[in-house]
């Protein structure tokens, strides 16, 4: 008997969804924070066919209510989803954390969240109320492209929550409440919510109070006990996606029939909220865009999702036009405050009709979100221009870190490998990127199939754009490894590593890459023989590197060969010895026949490709820069190959780089290289096409996906160019890391000539680094911060000064350093703060 009535206690407790775990430590961890909970959903099956999709298809609330009769130590809700959710205690929105969880392989890895609700805790009944979201786990079966499904690549199912509420009291002892069948469900005013067309809501549909406790939720379902997806759960680690700035509309225009078009001043990613006035069964509508038309009606184009802008690109049942979008329906109260749940979009302008009154600018505000990293780093300087472009390229960082690093925020949202192969150093520069990034190369491991490259991860299905662009979790790895001295990830993902290098061997056994995506946005063609290959070569030189950190001889040989390997073949194919700036005369195409002539049949193929593509139109200005940047051109060469990269540049429109996304990236670093950081300032410092500035100058306030205006098919946020970010940190304040995690590192500015003043601070991992400096007549001030655990070698940006002194603020002690023979001056800085006059 005392046995059955164990079995029966039990049974209770699970049912009800309440465990009382007894004297525990305070604090005191179970060995899985959501160990007891089941996965819950609804009993709605998915629609058989595609079209019937997109009908309404509400957001399910469950709730569950609990009695909390002690005094109360601690409380912890720990919860997540396949989809999002929005959780309120108590009828109190946990408003923290948006369009949550990250998005991932939902199959491989589940993030959770976790939150101090003690506060929001009532002596006695309390209530969780959670609704669930689509997300990317129920997306639209939306054509990208007419093409692309979602549904086909995603791993995707109804919305489906788990979470558990931990309660210590003060005697000690430990409730839990878990998901399981003991909370009930309905479905509510939200009637239809995808990431990429917005949300509809129904005030009509609300249920008044049902997130208090003491609401009657007898006529409400039993929750449905769900296997989940399957992923590993695992705590979040990185930066959540919360509000980092609140827009305020700057004018609204009336557009003919009633629509207004409010201006929010810049562009940026995020949601709204919005006060409404109306009558039951009103209907007001919202789109988005990032541009208007010359008569100030609203320009959806840049961000519809997936290029479908006719009917039958979509697929079965869906919208001719997939702009940004959302609705809401006036229930019984004539008076609203309405802000989307679970989706995000990119717009200045936001168009609103269907009101019987003309919106007020004090009504609105633009809710700017994004994965909240830490934004401590920054760069300023005398020159308007140059801080516009700052400024433009910050946002657009900001706006495509959205749980992923996306391409852009609209369109596809997707993770693409190629933007942050181009960019991922000047993100590191602006914010602390560590344990976003770590996350991003975690969705790779997820995304890798063994025998192609994928485009992006989560995987989205898309497998063309080749090595260059998965090539990019190198980069990453690396700038993690050189910023933040991440041994311990190198280590980590060693194996993995060898792992697709063995692949990449496979699938390009001459080292030559000869498929894939090149230059992105190049105005000049670039053969992705040249542009892929480098990747390549860089690649085998980033794992030599990790081989020498896990004291790997054998592999550090082999990728020191294979290396080499790929350089001979470029020089072969792309240099030797010609320095007449014309690549295909007959001397240099024999020479490299007569290489490829001695390659493997197999081989010859894809190096006779290689070579034919620069009969073509070529971009001599990714050319040069490549071989100079993969170190491929003979060091009696090299002058003559700068030389060729500064006539291709003169040769140019407006004298400016024609480069694509990795071109650019590469070339504002080999022209500073080699000495040339003044010509990459005249050219940033422009507002000629092409360039930042002539976006500037053409409104942009967020960065353009091509250097050409584009008011239908490109992207106006994209982060693809803004490589240049990273120069503004890394050589015009000249702030470079020597060794991993800034132990040592180089200040070493240049001084361009219209430009009087630079003020920087990045955030190291031993501390804050600053490097200012500011011209005064004939002086050049410097202003130093070394953090504690460093050393800094400071190099004199001018040859020949007349005089320096180094002054150690708050230390009473100076210096003067030794001018060197040729006119240089470079010394070491201890910890501490410096004051540098050069005369």
């Amino acid at each position: 008997m005392i046995l059955v009535s164990k079995i029966k206690k039990v049974l209770f407790l699970r049912v009800t969804g309440i465990f009382l775990l007894g004297s525990m430590a305070a604090g005191a961890q179970t060995a899985t924070d959501l160990e007891n909970a089941v996965w819950i959903g609804d009993a709605r099956v998915q629609p058989v066919l595609d079209s019937l999709m997109y009908e309404d298809d509400p957001a399910p609330i469950f709730r569950k209510e609990f009695v909390a009769d002690k005094t109360i130590r601690s409380a912890t809700l720990f919860i997540t989803a396949a989809g999002y959710y929005s959780a309120t205690v108590n009828g109190k929105t946990l408003e923290k954390n948006y369009c949550d969880p990250a998005w991932t392989d939902f199959s491989k890895r589940i993030y959770y969240a976790e939150y101090d609700i003690k506060d929001n805790l009532l002596k006695g009944k309390n209530c969780i109320s959670v609704t669930l979201g689509n997300g990317f786990y129920n997306p639209l079966p939306l054509t990208f492209w007419g093409v692309y499904n979602l549904r086909d690549a995603l791993v995707t199912g109804r919305p489906v929550l788990l979470a558990k509420i931990k309660v210590v009291y003060a005697n000690g002892k430990t409730e839990e409440i878990v998901t399981n069948k003991s909370w009930k469900y309905a479905y509510g005013p939200v009637i239809r919510n995808n990431v990429y067309l917005g949300e509809r809501y129904d005030a009509r549909k609300e249920i008044k109070g049902n997130a208090l406790p003491g609401f009657n939720d007898r006529q409400w379902e039993v929750a449905v006990e769900k296997t989940g997806p399957g992923g590993k759960l695992q705590k979040t680690f990185f930066p959540h996606i919360q509000v980092i700035d609140i827009k305020k509309p700057v004018k609204i225009m009336e557009a003919p029939k009633g629509v207004y078009v409010v201006d929010m001043g810049v562009n940026f990613t995020g949601t709204f909220k919005i006060k409404l006035h109306g009558k039951e069964g009103d209907t007001i509508r919202f789109r988005f865009g990032e541009r208007i038309y010359d008569n100030n009606t609203l320009n959806p184009m840049t961000a519809v999702a997936g290029q479908i802008k006719k009917k039958g690109i979509g697929g079965p049942g869906a919208p001719a036009l997939a702009d940004q979008e959302g609705m809401y329906i006036f229930g019984k109260n004539g008076e609203a405050e309405y802000s989307p749940l679970f989706s995000y979009r990119v717009y200045r302008y936001m168009e609103i009709s269907g009101l019987r009154h003309p919106p007020l600018k004090s009504d609105m505000e633009g809710i700017a979100l994004s994965s909240n990293v830490d934004r401590k780093n920054s760069f300023s300087s005398s020159n308007d221009l140059i801080n516009s472009i700052q400024q433009m390229i910050s946002r657009t960082f900001l706006s495509n870190l959205m749980s992923v690093q996306s391409d852009c925020p609209g369109r596809e949202k997707f993770p693409y490998g190629g933007d942050m192969k181009a960019t991922s150093e000047a993100f590191v520069y602006n914010f602390n990127m560590h344990s976003f990034y770590k996350k991003v190369l975690y969705d790779w491991i997820d995304a890798y199939q063994d025998t192609v490259f994928i485009d992006a991860a989560p995987y989205v299905g898309l497998k063309y754009c080749g090595l260059n662009f998965e090539s990019s979790i190198f980069d990453v790895q690396h700038n993690l490894f050189q910023y933040y001295g991440d041994t311990a990830l190198v280590r980590e993902l060693y194996d993995f590593d060898l792992k697709w290098m063995d692949k990449a061997a496979r699938i390009h056994p001459s080292g030559i890459v000869d498929k894939g995506l090149s230059d992105h946005e190049s105005l000049v063609n670039v053969p992705v023989q040249l542009l892929g290959t480098a990747a390549y070569l860089k690649t085998a030189e980033i794992m030599k590197e990790f081989a020498v950190v896990m004291h790997d001889k054998e592999n550090e040989k082999r990728f020191a060969a294979l290396e080499e390997k790929i350089r001979n073949s470029l020089r072969e194919m792309y240099w030797t010895g010609n320095t007449s700036g014309d690549l295909i005369d007959r001397q240099s195409r024999e020479a490299s026949m007569t290489y490829i002539n001695s390659l493997p049949e197999q081989e010859k193929k894809a190096a006779i490709a290689a070579l034919d593509s620069t009969k073509d139109a070529f971009n001599k200005q990714t050319l040069y820069t490549l071989l100079l940047y993969c170190g491929v051109i003979p060091e009696k060469d090299q002058q003559a190959a700068v030389d060729l990269l500064l006539k291709a540049i003169d040769d140019a429109p407006a004298g400016h780089f024609t480069t694509g996304i990795f071109g650019t990236r590469y070339i504002l670093e080999v022209l500073s290289q080699y000495g040339h950081a003044d010509k990459v300032f005249k050219i940033v410092n422009s507002k000629e096409f092409p360039g930042w500035g002539f976006m500037i100058k053409n409104g942009a306030t967020t960065q353009w996906e091509t250097w050409k205006e584009s008011d239908n098919i490109y992207s106006n946020c994209h982060p693809m160019f803004g490589s240049v970010s990273g120069w503004f940190y890394k050589w015009l304040a000249g702030i470079r890391p020597l060794t991993p995690g800034f132990k040592k590192f180089v200040i070493a500015p240049v001084l361009p000539e219209h430009l009087s003043q630079v003020k920087c601070s990045y955030e190291s991992p031993q501390g804050t680094i600053v490097a200012n400096w500011d011209k005064k007549n004939a002086e050049n001030i410097f202003t130093i911060t070394v953090p504690a655990g460093s050393v800094a070698t400071f190099q004199l940006p001018t040859k020949h000064p007349r005089k320096v002194t180094v002054k150690k603020v708050n230390a009473g002690t100076s210096f003067s350093p030794e001018v060197k023979g040729d006119g240089t001056c470079a010394f070491d800085l201890a910890a501490g703060n410096y004051l540098i006059t050069a005369e």
